[in-house]
């Protein structure tokens, strides 16, 4: 998917867990099919995950995650991933590393929810727990900051999918959504904490109802927009609503999360496109979803 991907595979890991938890040597080791990016997850035993940076700039998500993990956890509604084990570089894998406790449940599926309005409650309640977070100290949010700063690789991203026909992105509807979300008001206010990647492969369900939130590696304060983005990758029309105003979400705010969910597909989609199916057809999805509001 990227450049500079470091191999990783079952023996590795096997190796590092040796080397630096031999506790749990003799636990099984087996690759977890997913849609994930920046890492590779390995399943360890019954109750447990490996987690490991493909490339270098997840390596810094890492030690986000084990510094602040631990403190977030108690001021969620929700299960979130618990560290069990800080692994470092070794065996010739060049990055940071963490075990985790297995979390059950499984991805939410855009157009398959089974309990859309529930969910929608749920996503409401723990993107306004995370708002209401007063830690000291925190990171500046991947995505935290101004609109504007999206725009060059936005358009761009708009130029890219107009040379893709196939693909059958409205780019200049594309454009004129996104022309007017960079017209909408700034953030007033201080910043908020923010999860900052709330797409559904970080989201784990079980009867339709969200038991857990993952990946925090993007986590930091900023726009509280940016925590809006699964009322289009993943909420159906109804369900939208029913996060809007569990949030009570101003026209200004709302119009600044869906640049910006809109912004990040269509940066993904050309580039996931013949890479990482599950990016690509949510990415497509929220185009959709975004145009079909207009």
């Amino acid at each position: 998917m990227h450049p500079g991907m470091h191999p990783v595979d079952e023996e590795l890991v096997r190796r590092l867990i040796a080397g630096q938890f031999p506790r749990w040597a003799g636990s099984a080791v087996r690759r977890l099919p997913s849609g994930g990016t920046v890492n590779a997850m390995y399943r360890l035993g019954d109750d447990m995950v490996v987690r490991l940076p493909l490339v270098a700039n997840g390596a810094k998500d890492v030690y986000t995650e084990q510094e602040w993990l631990p403190r977030l956890a108690p001021r969620l509604p929700v299960a979130v991933p618990e560290v069990l084990g800080a692994g470092k570089p070794a065996e010739g894998y060049p990055w940071p590393w963490s075990v985790y406790r297995w979390l059950p449940g499984s991805n939410p599926e855009a157009g398959a929810l089974t309990e859309p309005a529930l969910l929608a409650a749920d996503l409401a309640r723990f993107v306004a727990a995370m708002r209401s977070v007063t830690l000291p100290g925190a990171p500046r949010a991947h995505r935290g900051g101004p609109v504007a700063a999206l725009d060059a690789q936005t358009r761009a991203a708009i130029e890219e999918l107009r040379g893709i026909p196939q693909e059958g992105v409205d780019c200049d509807a594309a454009a004129a959504v996104w022309d007017a979300t960079l017209r909408t008001p700034g953030r007033e206010g201080p910043p908020v904490w923010l999860h900052a990647d709330l797409m559904p492969g970080n989201l784990l369900v079980d009867g339709g109802r969200l038991t857990s939130v993952i990946d925090f590696g993007c986590l930091g304060t900023g726009d509280p927009a940016c925590d809006l983005f699964p009322a289009w990758n993943l909420l159906p029309a109804d369900a939208r609503k029913v996060f809007r105003e569990a949030l009570d979400v101003d026209d200004a705010t709302w119009s600044r999360g869906r640049g910006r969910t809109l912004s990040q597909a269509l940066v993904a989609l050309p580039y996931y496109r013949r890479t990482n199916p599950a990016m690509a057809d949510n990415a497509r999805h929220v185009i959709r979803a975004v145009l079909g509001e207009e």
